[in-house]
């Protein structure tokens, strides 16, 4: 559907909130959003739509007449019901809106939180604010009742509670309710559910659809996820580089794309059933671009050609490429490269981890399944030596492993490296991409300053970043940019076995794509191992032989990929599954 007609549609005269053609610019003259419209009607949700940098969440953020550092509204309108312009009133006016009529759901629970402060007072405190009720026993009465509302319970101790005593899952309802208490007309929610796994994502997105209808409130979701787009928003509008580009019901612009970015985002979002082949995402953006062409460096979504072996073709292929060394790898140590046995791990009389027994062979990759407080990423950390408070064994190449990786030699620890989860918290700021990625070699002491800066860029053309990176800081570089740039540092000493712990799951759907694309391309040409962590069961197929899902510490289904997830033994399994966002 054409944005002409679907804004033709989509404001009409209910609609309690109105953005007409909306400008932002930065101080520096450079406009971001080039005229931005849509419309809210009450009891719906409407989901705004694209990648990293495409506007998103500056138009989002400008439904509450805020604008980030170095921003600044250059035209257009907010409009409100009762016509008033959010951007016309003074600053004092605009707080008086947030949280009373305009409310707001951060992306992240955590830092959504005051961790001072415990959860009921922090309600309390919203409620106290926006003057809700005559007295303090209308607003207790009403915190107990959205407490309520959003599936939490309601009772003086829960309420007594601090943020760090909650999940994810239950934070990001305390934020919720937060936005909820003082029923406003209008909620914008900003990535509500990236981290969340899938089943604590489903209950989130059950709750925030069932309070916009009961309470009529219209509710703007702004992701990247266009799965969940399908179980939440009733419309959609695309973004594109600071313009709509496509907008109208979901039905019509997710089964019926007009624009071919919206073909392409859709091409770009992983299948459970493995029928699209993720990580064709060519020059969608910025981020797949040739960044080096000095280097002659191809786009991120392109395979080399004629330097790579035999066994490249299934670096690109709709299934995940067949691990080098067996197809089958062995349960025990025998013939594996990595084995895990009876790996068990406790705080007090939590048992985190509870017998863990697994093998990866070379050039295999493994995905560890499984919802927060699983034990997965425990369970990769201590393979890794990050933590070395386990009992059990973790054997590399028949060699027991010690603990920690202090007490294991220097090859030990090349051999097995970590991607983190936050590409935004796993680089030094204060140091050049080339620096960082430098630091595994000059802990090693083997080569001379050319020789690691030779290596520092042997691996960042690995990962598709080219010469032009080496001097840049990570606040130069996007959120996938930054990911390469960490995947760089844990290959440039070629290790044996890549860890990666949900590096995907703060990336937009082609960045991920690239990431993914990447990684199986890597293996593949390099014979690494992989154990991939992830809750996002959508990528299993794509970037996994084996699969295995973990429930409170133990390891409840382990098999190939294909039959875990078409014949799943384990009830837990199954529900997971269940739970799957799909399109």
């Amino acid at each position: 559907m054409s944005t002409e007609t679907a804004e033709t549609t989509t404001t009409a005269p209910t609609a309690v909130l109105r953005a007409d053609g909306l400008k932002v610019a930065t101080t520096g003259g450079k406009e971001i959003l080039h005229g931005v419209s849509f419309a809210l009607t009450p009891g719906k949700i409407m989901a705004l739509v694209g990648e990293s940098g495409s506007g998103k969440t500056t138009a989002g953020l400008a439904c509450l007449g805020h604008f980030r550092t170095g921003l600044q509204h250059t035209g257009g309108s907010i409009l409100l019901s009762d016509s008033t312009d959010l951007l016309e009133l003074s600053d004092a006016g605009r707080r008086a809106l947030r949280g009373g009529s305009v409310s707001y759901v951060p992306q992240d629970p955590a830092l959504s939180l005051n961790p001072a402060m415990r959860i009921g007072e922090q309600i309390l405190e919203v409620l106290r604010v926006h003057g809700y009720g005559s007295t303090e026993a209308e607003r207790r009465e009403r915190l107990a009742g959205v407490l309520t509302d959003v599936g939490l319970p309601a009772d003086a101790d829960y309420q007594r509670r601090w943020p760090h005593q909650l999940s994810g899952g239950q934070q990001q309802r305390v934020g919720i309710a937060m936005a909820f208490a003082c029923r406003p007309e209008v909620m914008v929610l900003d990535e509500p559910t990236t981290g969340l796994d899938v089943t604590t994502q489903a209950l989130v997105l059950q709750t925030i659809h069932q309070l916009a209808a009961k309470h009529d409130v219209a509710g703007l979701y702004i992701t990247h996820d266009l799965a969940v787009v399908a179980e939440v928003a009733s419309d959609v509008a695309v973004m594109l580089e600071g313009d709509v580009v496509e907008a109208g019901s979901v039905k019509e612009v997710l089964y019926s794309p007009q624009h071919r970015y919206t073909r392409k985002l859709l091409n770009s979002v992983p299948d459970l059933a493995g029928r699209r082949r993720i990580g064709d995402v060519s020059a969608i953006t910025g981020e797949h671009t040739v960044v080096d062409p000095d280097a002659g460096t191809q786009a991120a979504s392109e395979p080399s050609t004629g330097t790579q072996p035999t066994g490249r073709r299934a670096a690109v292929s709709d299934r995940a490429p067949e691990p080098a060394a067996a197809t089958q790898p062995a349960t025990n140590d025998d013939g594996a490269l990595l084995s895990v046995s009876d790996l068990r791990l406790a705080y007090g009389d939590n048992q985190v981890l509870d017998g863990i027994d697994l093998a990866l062979a070379e050039g295999e990759s493994m995905m560890l399944l499984g919802e927060s407080g699983s034990g997965k990423t425990t369970l990769a950390r201590c393979i890794a030596g990050l933590n070395d408070a386990y009992q059990g064994s973790v054997a590399l190449s028949g060699n027991t492993l010690e603990r920690g990786t202090r007490q294991r030699s220097a090859d030990e620890r090349h051999r097995i490296q970590y991607v983190f989860q936050s590409p935004f918290s796993s680089l030094n700021p204060r140091r050049t991409i080339a620096e960082s990625v430098e630091v595994p070699l000059q802990m090693s002491g083997k080569l001379n300053a050319k020789q690691r800066r030779a290596k520092v860029q042997e691996a960042l053309d690995q990962v598709r970043l080219g010469a032009t990176y080496l001097d840049r800081r990570p606040g130069q570089l996007s959120g996938g940019e930054r990911q390469r740039a960490a995947i760089a540092r844990a290959l440039v000493n070629a290790p044996s076995v890549l860890v990666c712990d949900e590096v995907t799951s703060a990336l937009d759907v082609s960045v991920q794509a690239s990431i993914i694309d990447l990684l199986r391309t890597l293996q593949v040409d390099t014979g690494m191992a992989m154990l991939f962590v992830t809750h996002n069961i959508a990528l299993a197929r794509h970037i996994s032989q084996r699969l295995a899902v973990l429930q409170k510490g133990r390891i409840v289904d382990l098999g190939p990929t294909g039959d875990v997830l078409e014949n799943p033994q384990h009830s837990y399994t199954r529900e997971l599954l269940t739970n799957v966002p799909s399109l």
